[in-house]
């Protein structure tokens, strides 16, 4: 058990460590920033401009589904191995994956690393902005490391999709909780994606992903992540599907209740693009 009351602390990394451990060999660092289209932002292009030394820049929309009109849906486990493998990550590397603006891309990609079988993956808790406020050194430097040789097999109970997600409604079996804000799970704000309808899956209980950090975008204590999920009327005995906009935010509360011991957890991958953007899927507003 973590100083923070954590069931699965190696889940995160401290600063403090990853300072530690920055030129272990087999240590490797994903920059696994993502932004909204609203933002205008270029996760690559900060990348480029500034990084924690030895860092790789992981693109999720590079490393996904081509042939899905989804955004960043996940790859096959054969384009997982070869693409990743290219980047210089091996077998026994201990990954740890960290994002500009918070935890939600590096979640993502915790989770993705899971889903295909790599055990050795943590977060950064915190992030760029909380090494960055430690005054702790950055780069523009881009590492070029060798490709590795890499196996990766999908666990399929992880992910959902839309077929689920239906069958879900008709003979609920898991409890869906969904990571975007208030104003958009009940139709108050529009969505960022154009062609959207607005609203939530039905039956479906909403946790907004910052309610899971604390004021420096590190995870809170187990008992305050505990008493938030608890507060949306989750039963924490009982399995969980996250969905978000576009199944990145729903890995942070995969990781939220990860921590907290809870592995009976799936994401559901299409998560709002998918279902917001059909006309066959029922929509709750209230």
């Amino acid at each position: 058990m973590s100083e923070n009351g954590y069931v699965n602390p190696t889940a995160l990394v401290s600063t403090e460590w990853l300072a530690e451990h920055l030129n272990d060999p087999d240590v490797k660092i994903l920059d696994a920033s993502h932004h909204l289209p609203t933002t205008g932002r270029n996760a690559r292009a900060e990348y480029e401009e500034q990084h924690i030394p030895g860092a790789i820049f992981f693109d999720i929309d590079a490393i996904s589904d081509p042939d899905s009109d989804l955004p960043h849906m996940l790859p096959s486990a054969e384009q997982f191995a070869e693409q990743v493998g290219a980047l210089g990550i091996g077998e026994d590397d201990k990954v740890v994956v960290y994002d500009t603006s918070g935890p939600t891309g590096a979640a993502r990609v915790w989770w993705t690393f899971r889903v295909f079988g790599h055990g050795y993956v943590a977060v950064l808790d915190g992030g760029l902005r909380k090494w960055l406020a430690e005054g702790r050194p950055v780069t523009g430097a881009v590492p070029d490391l060798p490709p590795q040789e890499l196996e990766a097999e999908k666990q399929e109970e992880m992910v959902c999709d839309r077929q689920d997600m239906l069958q879900n409604i008709e003979w609920p079996k898991a409890q869906v909780v969904d990571a975007r804000s208030f104003g958009r799970f009940f139709a108050k704000e529009p969505e960022p994606r154009p062609g959207m309808r607005s609203g939530h899956i039905p039956g479906s209980l909403n946790v907004p992903f910052p309610s899971l950090l604390d004021e420096h975008g590190a995870f809170k204590s187990a008992e305050e992540l505990r008493r938030t999920f608890q507060a949306a009327g989750i039963d924490l005995q009982k399995p969980v599907i996250t969905t978000c906009g576009s199944g990145v935010t729903a890995c942070t509360l995969a990781l939220g209740l990860y921590l907290i011991g809870k592995t009976d957890v799936a994401v559901y991958d299409g998560s709002w693009s998918e279902w917001g953007s059909r006309q066959d899927t029922p929509v709750e507003t209230s």
